[in-house]
């Protein structure tokens, strides 16, 4: 009889205490705000778990990579106290050690300006999962910024510059982007680096009124997306028509086999924006090739482009099918006619590629000598010690165009409405600066053959065609 009355009572027990279980499981979260699943939710957490408002900084949080210098952690502690004369000396003597680093740079910038009045501006930059390209856009916003601000700034006014991690992710910048519509002190936005998460952002940047202008999209959904939404960088309209001129027009060649990403929205878009030129100009797209899917063989694509008599090869891969793109440089063995989009515009290519890649044509946003005229490629190299890529270029560009706007009506609507004035105009890396009603940059597009040479020490290089 006892032990059957133990029995009951250790059963009552594990049945009470998996009760007690269940609810604690069930109303943590709500006691702690922890939730149960990493995934976006309504109070400012990310699918990381971090606050947004720990993504954000305009000097007192260090995001980029690598080793960090005890002068410049003592100059964010500093800033974060808004003790801003030792900032200012910690962050020059972290320049010292390291110049091409573009967020102590901005820092600087915001430390020299301390509580006086600026305008404010915040850089969104997927610095915590693309840290090369991220540092890169930062490069472009620096130098802007520096350029201004020691040269009789916006009106008498400086210009302060915030950065966000977005780490690239659509998830992660619309948070961000409600983030910064909130706050009043941001009047523009230099925003997103790929168009997925520009597209995602630009929704709610357009609820909110708040100007964002990509250095990096592409995407032709980004047109007239947004009146709020611009772009320093042309479309992937503009890329595939300079392609497909060059293809129908200097090459004499009219059929084309494409190979492109079906998970990648700027693959895609340029994919269709390829064949629609190329039918609309008489020519033919012999076939398509999705370099995402799992049984994909560049040698057996190869194969079947030739079957069908392809004269051309269009590669309009992103980041991630890289890779794949020259497998199939090295099967062709130069036998077709290389055409490609902006994300083959890197040294892997040149690297990898080398003597097979020789010839083939790169639509790019810029190239550092393209125009013999600016002035741009000798400061950005008296700055930063080396020659800057393309999304330097472009986010000075951006950046620019922000400083252009603010001159004319330091306001949020003010900034919009000189943007989309006929107006308008600045001058930037990439010439003159003009915005089209669709939000797209009134320019065209820079052509380059990989050509044998010693400027990237890989043997190769990119060689700018001269425009027409």
């Amino acid at each position: 009889m006892l032990q059957k009355e133990v029995k009951v009572l250790i059963f009552s027990l594990l049945l009470t205490t998996g009760i007690l279980g269940i609810g604690l499981w069930l109303f943590l979260p709500k006691i702690t705000g922890i939730p149960n699943i990493k995934s976006p939710d309504n109070n400012g957490l990310n699918n990381n778990n971090q606050s947004i408002t720990e993504r954000i900084s305009f000097g007192e949080k260090i995001f980029s990579p690598g080793d960090i210098s005890l002068a410049k952690k003592d100059a964010i502690k500093a800033i974060a106290a808004k003790n801003y004369e030792p900032a200012i000396a910690n962050f020059t003597a972290a320049l010292k050690l390291k110049p091409n680093d573009p967020e102590s740079l901005i820092y600087l910038n915001n430390a020299r300006i301390g509580l006086t009045k600026s305008y404010s501006i915040v850089a969104s930059v997927p610095i915590g999962t693309d840290p090369n390209a991220a540092l890169e856009i930062l490069r472009g916003i620096a130098q802007a910024q520096n350029e201004i601000n020691t040269t009789g700034k916006i009106n008498g006014i400086p210009l302060k510059v915030g950065i966000a991690n977005d780490d690239d992710n659509p998830e992660i910048s619309p948070q961000i982007a409600a983030n910064l519509v909130k706050n009043p002190e941001v009047l523009g936005v230099v925003c997103c680096t790929t168009s997925d998460s520009t597209l995602a952002a630009g929704t709610v940047y357009n609820s909110g009124k708040l100007v964002t202008i990509s250095p990096t999209s592409t995407s032709v959904k980004i047109t007239n997306f947004s009146p709020y939404i611009f772009r320093t960088v042309p479309s992937d309209f503009m890329a595939a028509r300079s392609l497909v001129n060059y293809m129908i027009k200097t090459s004499q060649k009219k059929k084309a086999a494409v190979f492109f990403n079906s998970q990648s929205g700027y693959s895609q878009s340029l994919k269709s924006e390829f064949v629609s030129s190329i039918l609309l100009e008489g020519g033919e797209v012999t076939a398509e090739f999705d370099l995402a899917q799992a049984n994909f063989s560049a040698s057996q694509s190869v194969e079947q482009a030739l079957g069908q008599n392809a004269e051309v090869l269009m590669l309009a891969a992103n980041t991630e099918t890289l890779d794949k793109a020259l497998q199939v440089v090295q099967v062709n063995q130069k036998r077709l006619t290389l055409l490609a989009g902006d994300d083959v515009y890197t040294l892997k290519t040149l690297e990898i590629g080398r003597e097979q890649a020789v010839g083939m044509i790169v639509a790019v946003p810029w190239h550092i000598d393209g125009d013999s005229k600016s002035d741009f490629p000798k400061k950005s190299r008296q700055l930063w010690g080396a020659d800057v890529s393309w999304r330097t270029a472009l986010s000075y560009d951006a950046t620019r165009a922000l400083i252009a706007a603010l001159e004319t009506d330091p306001s949020r609507a003010g900034v919009q409405k000189a943007l989309l004035s006929p107006k308008f105009s600045s001058t930037g890396a990439a010439g003159e600066i003009r915005f089209l009603p669709t939000g797209d940059r009134n320019t065209s597009v820079q052509l380059v053959k990989i050509v044998p040479g010693n400027r990237s020490r890989a043997g190769y290089d990119f060689e700018p065609i001269p425009k027409n």
